[in-house]
This record gives C-alpha cells, sequence and structure tokens, in this order.
C-alpha cells in the first residue's frame, strides 16, 4: 500500500435539490476480506454516470457520491485469494459508480468478484474505451452472431454515434458483417462510415409510428440500444428467423407490438444486461474484444480528459452532443 492518506474524487453532492461536482481530497478505509484496492489509471464517461453525476436516483440513490462504472488500474493492496498485488485489473459495472463509489477517483475498493484480469494485448486505455459499452456491444454482437450470420443480410444498429452503437458497428465490421446506422445526426454520416457503417439511415425515418403488424423486410437482425419507437420498427422489419439485441430504453421502455414478427417470421428478441453478466461470459468476450474482435482503429475514436473536464463532458452528453468514447486518465 502506498503511503499517501488521501486520493483525488470527482465528488457529487446534493445541496438544496441541486447536484453539484467537485474534485476533492478522499481519505482511504481499510479492507474488507475478499476486497481489492486498485489504483485506477483510466476510467471512461457513460450515459449512467452523467444521470449519477446529476442526481438521478434511479442510478444513485443517496450522495456524496463518486461516479464511475468503468475503471481500470493496478491492484495496490489484496484481501483477496483470487488477485494479488500488481495485478492490472479491469472493473466494470455491477454496483461501481452507482450505490458504490466509483471510477472517476485515483483509488477505488471493490470485491474480488467484480474484477477481470486484463488481457495481455489490451492496454489500459484501450480497456477503458471499450469498457461497459464495449462490454454491452460484445455481449450483443455474440448473442447476434449465434444465429445470424454475415451472408443471411445487413445488422441494424440504432443509437450508431453512442458508446455501444459505434462499438457494435466496428466489431461487427471486424467479423464482415454489413450494417445500417440508425443516428438523429446528419453531420455525424461520415464518421459513421469511416468506424465501418455500410448504409446510414436517419433517426426521423424510424421515429413515426407505423401501425402496421409487419413491415417489409429489410434486416437480418438487430442491435437496437435506444427502445421504444424505433425499436418497435426494427423489430417489424426483421427478416424471418432474424435476431434483435436490445440493451437501452433511452427513448422509451414500452413497446407497442403484436406477436406476430415472433409467430409469423420467428423472430427473436434478446435482452442484454452487461450490469450483471456471469463472469464466465464476461472473460469469453474480454477475450475476444482483445483478440479476434480487437478493432486496430480503437485509440481513433475516443477522446481522453481529465477529471478537471469531466462535468463538461457529462453536461455535453446528457445533451446528446458527445460521440464515440471519452476516456478520463487519473494516473496523471
Amino acid at each position: 500500500m502506498e503511503t499517501k492518506s488521501t486520493y483525488k474524487a470527482f465528488r457529487v453532492e446534493e445541496n438544496e435539490g441541486n447536484y453539484i461536482s467537485t474534485i476533492k481530497e478522499m481519505p482511504f478505509t481499510s479492507l474488507a476480506q475478499g476486497e481489492v484496492l486498485i489504483r485506477v489509471h483510466y476510467s471512461s464517461l457513460n450515459y449512467k454516470d452523467a444521470l449519477s453525476a446529476s442526481g438521478n436516483k434511479g442510478v444513485t440513490r443517496n450522495y456524496p457520491h463518486t461516479p464511475g462504472i468503468d475503471a481500470v488500474g493496478t491492484i495496490v493492496s489484496s484481501e483477496s485469494n483470487k488477485f494479488h498485488v500488481k495485478d492490472n485489473v479491469i472493473v466494470t459495472s455491477y454496483d461501481l459508480g452507482m450505490n458504490t463509489d466509483g471510477g472517476f477517483a485515483e483509488y477505488i475498493k471493490v470485491p474480488e468478484d467484480w474484477a477481470v484480469k486484463l488481457p495481455e494485448n489490451l492496454s489500459m486505455k484501450e480497456a477503458m474505451i471499450i469498457g461497459t459499452a464495449g462490454l454491452t456491444a460484445g455481449i450483443s454482437v455474440l448473442r447476434l452472431s449465434e444465429n445470424v450470420k454475415p451472408e443471411d443480410g445487413p445488422i441494424v444498429v440504432s443509437g450508431a454515434t453512442g458508446g455501444v452503437g459505434s462499438l457494435s458497428i466496428a466489431i461487427l465490421k471486424k467479423l464482415g458483417y454489413k450494417t445500417a446506422a440508425i443516428t438523429g445526426k446528419e453531420t455525424e454520416r461520415d464518421y459513421l462510415i469511416k468506424i465501418g457503417a455500410d448504409e446510414v439511415i436517419m433517426r426521423q425515418d424510424f421515429e413515426e409510428t407505423e401501425k402496421k403488424p409487419l413491415l417489409k423486410p429489410a434486416f437480418a437482425g438487430a442491435i437496437d440500444t435506444v427502445g421504444g419507437v424505433i425499436l418497435e420498427n426494427i423489430i417489424k422489419s426483421i427478416s424471418p428467423m432474424g435476431v434483435v439485441t436490445c440493451c437501452g430504453n433511452v427513448a422509451s421502455p414500452k413497446l407497442d407490438l403484436t406477436v406476430f414478427p415472433f409467430i409469423l417470421r420467428g423472430i427473436s428478441l434478446i435482452g442484454i444486461d452487461s450490469q450483471n453478466y456471469p463472469m464466465t461470459y464476461r472473460e469469453k468476450v474480454w477475450s475476444k474484444l482483445s483478440n479476434e474482435w480487437k478493432i486496430d482503429s480503437l485509440t481513433e475514436t475516443c477522446t481522453e480528459i481529465t477529471l478537471n473536464e469531466l462535468q463538461e463532458k457529462i453536461d455535453l452528453m446528457l445533451k446528446g452532443k458527445l460521440k464515440g468514447r471519452t476516456v478520463v486518465k487519473l494516473d496523471i
């Protein structure tokens, strides 16, 4: 254990209904059995982090709080039989950054069961460009690819400029799939083509409520990150025996559908829960993301910031004005 008595953290405090963030010095606390203390090198910014930082009680119940659902770093103290000092590990999801102080800090203390060893051929920065968003994308691609092959037809991806959407497109491209990217940002067409999209579809073309129970089949499968009417219309547009994965509800958590896409076309709808995904499968996905699924241009799709720049990026994310991935460098 290092001799420092405090460490820097991005703390969000509640003051008469307002949520204010500051960089604060925090004291170390002792480890319980089975816990590890990690010196964080990088974290990353996710939509859940932005919600936590703005006082969303559905994400974080109690304040003061340190958000950050992703972290990667080196173990400096261990009460674990599984991990040892100097091990490099990744921690994503579970309760990190939600109701447990998270990765927007120089150190985190977590149970051993939340950590996975950093793959040898993946840098810490690359691991956080991937982060929960990439893990979610990887799980989605894994479930999709078990049933839909590249020769079956194109895959449509919604929320395409976001973290999950953009990484899904890049992985699918790596695996030989044709993709169609749904976005509300006409200005990002070139960006989406650059990361691997073969076609860009404007969101308004999928946002209109379509009363027909089925639409003309256009896609072999889909990765949906937004829910609502867009997901409804995607499901109606999937070819027979196609697969749709869903992992988000930023548009709406509700679906207004008939059962016809499922019983007349045999479509499967698969929910993706990366927060509590079993460790065996996490390790499998991380292995693929660091080997055969590894994206060569990974570092080109991210912006690197410090804790001092974090609030500005959170504000932009809440306004829907961020694209790609934002990683936070802690080992300054």
